[in-house]
Protein backbone atom coordinates (compact mmCIF):
# COMPACT_ATOMS: atom_id res chain seq x y z
CA UNK A 1 0.00 0.00 0.00
CA UNK A 2 1.28 3.61 -1.02
CA UNK A 3 1.45 6.61 1.24
CA UNK A 4 -1.45 8.13 -0.42
CA UNK A 5 -3.34 4.76 -0.03
CA UNK A 6 -2.57 4.41 3.18
CA UNK A 7 -3.85 8.59 3.94
CA UNK A 8 -7.10 7.94 1.63
CA UNK A 9 -7.66 5.07 4.21
CA UNK A 10 -6.66 6.65 7.54
CA UNK A 11 -9.58 9.36 6.11
CA UNK A 12 -12.46 7.02 5.14
CA UNK A 13 -11.86 5.68 9.07
CA UNK A 14 -11.97 9.40 10.47
CA UNK A 15 -14.77 10.55 8.06
CA UNK A 16 -17.10 6.81 9.45
CA UNK A 17 -16.29 7.67 12.35
CA UNK A 18 -17.73 11.56 12.64
CA UNK A 19 -20.76 10.37 9.95
CA UNK A 20 -21.70 7.97 12.75
CA UNK A 21 -21.24 9.99 15.43
CA UNK A 22 -23.74 12.58 13.78
CA UNK A 23 -26.00 9.70 13.49
CA UNK A 24 -25.37 8.03 10.29
CA UNK A 25 -25.43 4.42 9.60
CA UNK A 26 -22.54 3.66 7.40
CA UNK A 27 -23.69 0.86 4.87
CA UNK A 28 -20.54 0.59 2.67
CA UNK A 29 -17.52 1.88 1.84
CA UNK A 30 -15.11 1.69 -1.61
CA UNK A 31 -17.99 1.05 -3.99
CA UNK A 32 -17.53 0.91 -8.28
CA UNK A 33 -19.52 1.77 -10.32
CA UNK A 34 -19.11 2.48 -13.97
CA UNK A 35 -18.37 6.01 -13.49
CA UNK A 36 -15.80 5.59 -10.49
CA UNK A 37 -15.67 5.11 -6.70
CA UNK A 38 -17.94 5.60 -3.85
CA UNK A 39 -16.38 6.66 -0.83
CA UNK A 40 -18.82 5.87 1.70
CA UNK A 41 -22.45 4.53 1.09
CA UNK A 42 -24.20 6.03 4.00
CA UNK A 43 -28.06 6.52 5.63
CA UNK A 44 -29.68 9.26 7.28
CA UNK A 45 -32.89 9.15 7.80
CA UNK A 46 -34.82 8.67 4.23
CA UNK A 47 -31.82 9.81 2.73
CA UNK A 48 -28.99 7.82 1.07
CA UNK A 49 -25.64 9.43 1.22
CA UNK A 50 -22.91 9.04 -1.40
CA UNK A 51 -19.56 10.81 0.55
CA UNK A 52 -16.86 11.88 -0.76
CA UNK A 53 -13.78 11.83 1.20
CA UNK A 54 -10.99 14.10 1.22
CA UNK A 55 -7.83 13.82 2.88
CA UNK A 56 -4.68 16.55 2.57
CA UNK A 57 -1.61 16.72 4.75
CA UNK A 58 0.39 19.78 5.58
CA UNK A 59 -0.63 21.48 2.34
CA UNK A 60 -1.88 25.02 1.40
CA UNK A 61 -4.97 24.97 1.14
CA UNK A 62 -8.28 22.56 2.49
CA UNK A 63 -8.43 19.12 1.34
CA UNK A 64 -12.21 20.30 0.40
CA UNK A 65 -10.49 23.14 -2.93
CA UNK A 66 -9.79 19.46 -4.56
CA UNK A 67 -13.03 19.04 -5.48
CA UNK A 68 -13.87 20.69 -8.84
CA UNK A 69 -17.38 20.55 -10.61
CA UNK A 70 -15.87 17.58 -13.09
CA UNK A 71 -15.70 15.25 -9.93
CA UNK A 72 -19.05 16.41 -8.27
CA UNK A 73 -20.50 15.48 -11.43
CA UNK A 74 -18.96 12.14 -11.65
CA UNK A 75 -20.08 11.88 -8.29
CA UNK A 76 -23.59 12.36 -8.99
CA UNK A 77 -23.46 10.10 -12.03
CA UNK A 78 -21.76 7.12 -9.48
CA UNK A 79 -25.00 7.75 -7.39
CA UNK A 80 -27.23 7.32 -10.45
CA UNK A 81 -24.92 4.30 -11.56
CA UNK A 82 -25.44 2.90 -7.99
CA UNK A 83 -29.38 3.49 -7.86
CA UNK A 84 -29.95 1.69 -11.01
CA UNK A 85 -27.84 -1.66 -9.79
CA UNK A 86 -29.40 -1.68 -6.29
CA UNK A 87 -32.73 -0.53 -7.39
CA UNK A 88 -32.83 2.40 -5.17
CA UNK A 89 -35.10 5.39 -5.50
CA UNK A 90 -33.01 8.00 -7.06
CA UNK A 91 -35.05 10.99 -5.03
CA UNK A 92 -33.99 9.92 -1.64
CA UNK A 93 -29.81 10.57 -2.69
CA UNK A 94 -27.62 13.36 -1.28
CA UNK A 95 -24.05 13.98 -1.87
CA UNK A 96 -21.51 14.72 1.24
CA UNK A 97 -18.15 15.55 1.33
CA UNK A 98 -15.64 14.98 4.35
CA UNK A 99 -12.44 17.37 4.08
CA UNK A 100 -9.71 16.47 6.16
CA UNK A 101 -6.83 18.22 6.59
CA UNK A 102 -3.61 16.90 8.50
CA UNK A 103 -1.15 19.38 10.73
CA UNK A 104 2.08 19.48 11.26
CA UNK A 105 3.42 16.23 12.69
CA UNK A 106 0.69 14.72 11.40
CA UNK A 107 -1.59 15.62 13.86
CA UNK A 108 -5.46 15.61 12.94
CA UNK A 109 -5.91 19.14 12.10
CA UNK A 110 -9.44 20.51 10.45
CA UNK A 111 -12.29 17.93 9.59
CA UNK A 112 -15.68 19.35 7.92
CA UNK A 113 -19.12 17.32 7.07
CA UNK A 114 -20.52 19.50 4.03
CA UNK A 115 -24.16 18.20 3.46
CA UNK A 116 -26.10 17.98 0.48
CA UNK A 117 -23.40 19.55 -1.96
CA UNK A 118 -24.90 21.07 -5.13
CA UNK A 119 -23.99 19.23 -8.17
CA UNK A 120 -23.29 21.95 -10.68
CA UNK A 121 -24.76 21.35 -14.76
Amino acid sequence: MTDRQRLGAFGERVAAARLEAAGMAILSRNIRTPSGEIDILARDGTDLVFVEVRTRRARPGTAVESIDDIKLQRMWQCAIDYCDSAAADPETIRIDIVSIDIGPGGKLGHIEHFRGVEIPD
